[in-house]
Formats: structure tokens, sequence, C-alpha cells
């Protein structure tokens, strides 16, 4: 309530205990002189009725600002349940906003701690890309190490080819040769595939032995070295050929005492020069396994001219 009102209200029940008072004051002073009737006689019965009317008017004032009173009591009433009910509906509204609040203040909160979580698993994610890119950086460092270590090796690799083909050249200078054929022996003990592609890299082939004095001449140049020569029977057991695929024929077989003997059925290839047959120079072929991890011998390269 405003403080007009307050003001209002306090004069309002000033101007009642006045008007109260007044009353009071008209009804004594009629009773004083009623009750001096019986002593004055009949000129104080008109006075005795002004007084009563004058109590008449005093009442009739007193009731009407007594309702004028409760009247404007009742509007401040109303006035106040008014107010009242309009703090009411204000105050479940901030209860409710408050309630709003507090629950958009608990998500927030759950956001926040889940934020914070996925925070914590970024950093440790960022931590083990951090550490798995220092292991790269390690592996590749070390690959590049590798690589250039391989490069040093490919250009000693380079540089003996280089040098293995000037001994080739040599070699073709020297000309170790029988009639329209030059030779040379690989210097790296392989298989028999892997020794024949040791010649066809340098334009040759293994060597195929057409006579008697060209195995006399193999055996003369390199001694009792056994070394693949260009014949097997891969393609057919007991069928024995030369690699540009001409048959071995009768005249032409050198094997030492027993051999080919096929030993374990896995003996499809040929050497010149077997340890087993001691001093002999002409009859020194024998057969060995094809491929083998422990059966490896140089090959004897013929060359046309």
């Amino acid at each position: 309530v405003s403080p007009w009102c307050y003001r209002e209200r306090k004069r309002d029940k000033e101007r009642e205990e006045e008007e109260r008072g007044n009353t009071e004051l008209g009804i004594l002073l009629c009773i004083f002189l009623v009750s001096g009737i019986n002593t004055a006689g009949s000129r104080y019965y008109r006075l005795a009725a002004v007084c009563l009317g004058l109590v008449f008017v005093l009442l009739l004032t007193g009731i009407t600002v007594l309702w004028i009173n409760y009247t404007t009591l009742t509007i401040e009433r109303d006035q106040l349940q008014t107010s009242y009910t309009s703090l009411t509906i204000e105050r479940d509204k901030l209860q409710t906003s408050y309630t709003t609040l507090t629950i958009e203040r608990d998500q927030l909160q759950t956001s926040y701690t889940t934020l914070t979580m996925e925070r914590d698993q970024l950093q440790t994610k960022r931590d083990q890309l951090k550490t798995s890119y220092t292991s790269l950086t390690i592996e590749r460092d070390q690959i590049q190490t590798n690589n250039d270590n391989m490069k040093n090796e490919m250009g000693q690799l380079q540089k003996e080819k280089e040098t293995l083909q000037k001994k080739l050249s040599l070699l073709e200078q020297e000309k170790i040769t029988f009639r329209d054929s030059f030779y040379y022996i690989s210097t790296e003990k392989k298989s028999w595939s892997a020794s024949r592609q040791f010649c066809r890299e340098r334009g040759a082939d293994l060597v195929i032995i057409n006579s008697r004095e060209e195995q006399e001449f193999i055996g003369k140049v390199f001694g009792c070295t056994e070394a693949w020569i260009g014949v097997t029977d891969r393609h057919s057991e007991g069928d024995w050929k030369w690699v540009d695929g001409s048959a071995l024929t009768t005249s032409k077989k050198f094997w030492f005492n027993g051999e080919p003997n096929d030993y374990e059925g896995n003996e499809d290839c040929a050497v010149s020069g077997y340890k087993g047959a001691g001093s002999e120079r002409v009859s020194t072929w024998a057969d060995y396994p094809c491929y083998h991890h422990e059966i490896k011998f140089v090959g004897i390269c013929e060359k046309k001219k």
C-alpha cells in the first residue's frame, strides 16, 4: 500500500474519533437538559427536542463517516488482496524461473563435466599421438639411415659390378677360348638357375660341351673346381638336355662312374669337376639338386664369338 493510503487512513481515524467525541458530548448535554426539565418547566421541552434533533444529526453524521471509512477500508482490502495476488503470481514466476535456472545450471554443470572429460580424453590422445610421432620420427630416421646404408651398399655393388665387367673384358681380351667360344667362371656360388642367370646377364649361358676335346679343355683350364654346366633333366627324368634345347648324346656324355644317380629323386642338374672323380680330367660329371640351400656351386659361362 502506498504512503498516501496510510496518510488517508490516519486522517479518517482522527475524524472518526472527533465525530465520536462530539456525539458523546451532545448526548451528555441532552441528558443534562432533560434531567433539568422537572425543575425548569415546560420551556425546556423545546430545548430538549432541539438537543435530540442535534443528537440524531450527529449520529447520522457518525454513521455516514463510518460507512465512508468502511467503504474505504473495503477498497483498500481489495487493493491489498489484488496486490497480494499479484505478488503471489510474481513469487510463483520467480520460483519457476529459479527452478528453470537451477535445471539449466545442472545441465551446464553436466555439460562442463562432459567437456572436461572430453578435454582429458583429447589430451590423452594428443599425448599418444606425440608418442607415436616421436616413435615414427625415430623409425623414419632409422629407415633414412638404412636407406643411406643401402645406397652406400648399392654404390659398392655398382663398383664391384664395374670391376667384374672389367675383369670380364680382360678375360675376353685374354681370349680363354676354344674354337668359336670363350669361357669364364663366376666367382660366387649359387644355385643352377641363379648361375645360369648370372651368365645370361652377361650375354652368355652355362657351357654346352659338344666334344671330348672341349671337355678336356674345360678340365685343363678350370681344374677340379666343381662348377655348373648347362645340362638338366628337370623337364623329364633321365632325358638330359642342354640349355639350348638340344639332347645330350651318348658320345658327349662324360659322367663319373655311378652318375647320374638321381639321389633321393631330387638331382636334376649337373656339374663338371666332381671332387669324387679324383685325378680324372674327362669323366667328371655328377648330378646334384638344382635348388638346395646347402648345395651351391660356381658356374662356367660360355659365350660365342
